[in-house]
């Protein structure tokens, strides 16, 4: 009788982990060798703020919005240091010309789906135009990225995504705890699979390298064969692209926004956004020809702002040197690497359009990564 209830205890204690522990540290896995911030999530950079609007509806609405806000005050007005890496360009990643031209962000950075673009774009210039000291703007280069929900779980073609959707995201973007998983952008996306979503990971760098700290929220959506932490996941697990005609296709695509206190311009912005792509290859993505991998970074740095219309024709500016940038470069690796984890492990199981999408099977995971010697036993 005491073996059954001890059994029953440790099954419910074990059910309980699985069912509310969603992260990877929660659950034992360490990516990496350098320390995350205090919430591991890109808010843990001064400033960042992100919010969600997460679309439910009926059976066949998977879909949503997320933000991601440099700083709180008026980003066209104090624009910040940035830049974009294409690791696979079949996306559609509005002002990116700009943004490589200039090297500055000047707006909420929104993530959503595909077909809900140009609806966003609408709501971020209509959001920037009206805020106060915008009065005489009649130029406004929104940051809009997407992924492809509508395969499975999402009415895309529906185009359910609203300007007010895209307006309430931003305005109640938070600098805490970031939520993961089925929320905002990620609702309906998939990922080696199984249900992806939105996740973030942040790192610091260490005090005597400056104490800097590189955060990373992604919106993932790709296939390829599954790693976590080095571990053939997926290919233990039987669901890997190419094993069976179930799991050929692996278009998608995966938003991934850096973002670092560290005072980088633009040049040195792109070099660590290129490094991120290292974080998305070591989870096992392939970066398939349908694929939209796109890295955003950013510098919170105060000092760096570019300010609008500026009166003098000169800014003087500290900024790292080159060497100086390598332990950002392997914390963006790092933290991309968890981040995307992070996404799956959040993920709960989706049912829409008469399709269900499994989320991963973390008791399955564990014990693989057990026998692996990534978990204590």
């Amino acid at each position: 009788m005491k073996s059954f209830i001890f059994l029953f205890i440790f099954s419910a204690l074990s059910y309980n982990l699985f069912a509310q522990n969603k992260r990877a540290r929660d659950l034992g896995i360490t990516i990496g060798v350098l320390s995350t911030g205090k919430l591991n999530a890109i808010t843990d950079v001064p400033g960042v703020k992100v919010g969600h609007t997460t679309l439910v509806k009926g059976d066949s609405v998977r879909t949503g919005v997320t933000a991601v806000l440099p700083h709180n005050g008026n980003i066209f007005q104090q624009k910040v240091p940035a830049a974009i890496y294409v690791g696979n360009g079949f996306g559609k990643l509005t002002g990116v010309t700009q943004v490589q031209e200039l090297g500055n962000i000047e707006t909420p950075v929104i993530l959503t789906n595909t077909l809900s673009v140009s609806v966003a774009m609408n709501a971020v210039i209509n959001y920037t135009l009206k805020q106060k000291g915008n009065e005489n703007v009649r130029s406004v280069n929104a940051v809009i990225g997407e992924t492809n929900d509508g395969w499975v779980l999402n009415d895309i073609r529906g185009m359910h995504v609203e300007e007010k959707d895209v307006l309430n995201t931003i305005q109640q973007a938070k600098g805490d705890g970031v939520q993961e998983g089925n929320v905002g952008a990620g609702t309906g996306t998939i990922a080696f699979g199984f249900k992806g979503g939105i996740g973030t990971a942040s790192r610091k760098v260490p005090a005597a390298l400056g104490g800097y700290t590189v955060g990373v929220l992604v919106q993932s959506n790709f296939g390829g064969v599954l790693q976590i932490d080095g571990v053939p996941v997926g290919k233990e697990l039987g669901k890997f692209y190419l094993h069976d005609e179930l799991n050929k296709k692996v278009d998608g695509s995966c938003m991934m926004i850096i973002a670092t206190d560290a005072p980088l311009d633009s040049r040195n912005l792109q070099r660590l956004a290129k490094r991120a792509f290292m974080g998305l290859a070591k989870t096992g993505g392939i970066a398939h020809n349908g694929s939209g991998d796109y890295v955003i970074a950013f510098s919170t740095d105060t000092s760096l702002r570019i300010i609008h219309d500026a009166k003098a024709p000169k800014q003087t500016v500290s900024l790292l040197n080159n060497d100086a940038v390598s332990p950002l470069f392997m914390a963006a690796i790092e933290a991309t690497e968890e981040a995307i984890i992070n996404s799956l492990f959040a993920a709960k199981t989706t049912t829409a359009n008469g399709n269900t999408v499994e989320a991963l099977p973390l008791e399955k995971v564990i014990a693989i990564l057990k026998k692996y010697n990534r978990i204590k036993k």
